[in-house]
């Protein structure tokens, strides 16, 4: 089953944030995802694969 995403997307992680929220904006996609927080605005870059791997859902989609 292949997870669908796009730039811009809320998402939820398996995991929240330390800060306490569990919402994350995708901000870059390529081969590697940078998502920032929407609580606290810190962002992190990981691997695809790694990315797809925690993706529990998509919270909001983004409409061009």
């Amino acid at each position: 089953m292949e997870k669908e995403f796009g730039l811009h997307d809320i998402v939820e992680m398996k995991k929240p944030h330390p800060c306490g929220t569990n919402r994350w904006k995708i901000i870059r996609m390529g081969a590697d995802i940078r998502i920032k927080c929407e609580g606290c605005a810190h962002s992190v870059l990981i691997p695809r694969k790694e990315f797809v791997r925690k993706l529990k859902k998509v919270l909001v989609r983004h409409e061009e």
